[in-house]
């Protein structure tokens, strides 16, 4: 679970999800109201759920799977995304990016 910066308290599951799910990418922490960003590598490691929710897509390339497992595949995997998503979460207290540019 993540945990504020600044007042070190670790947020709760239900906590992590609700501050996640918006648009904004700002989210303040729910004990001292100060602003946290998620991390690029936290945000990294999350966009690795999306490729494991569709996996079955690149199991239906490779092997013959039947469409009825391959659609029951697609809501399991969502659902274990939508709970290990949370635990992948790291907060920092300024927003950094990744320099791309830098030698």
């Amino acid at each position: 679970m993540p945990t504020c910066e600044v007042c070190e308290r670790k947020w709760t599951w239900k906590q992590t999800v609700k501050k996640t799910s918006t648009l904004d990418h700002e989210m303040s922490c729910p004990y001292c109201g100060e602003k946290q960003y998620q991390t690029q590598r936290s945000k990294l490691k999350v966009s690795f759920l999306t490729a494991i929710v569709l996996s079955p897509l690149l199991i239906q390339l490779f092997f013959d799977v039947p469409g009825v497992i391959l659609l029951s595949l697609f809501p399991v995997l969502a659902a274990i995304a939508f709970l290990l998503h949370p635990f992948l979460v790291d907060l920092s207290s300024d927003e950094r990016y990744f320099d791309f540019y830098k030698s």
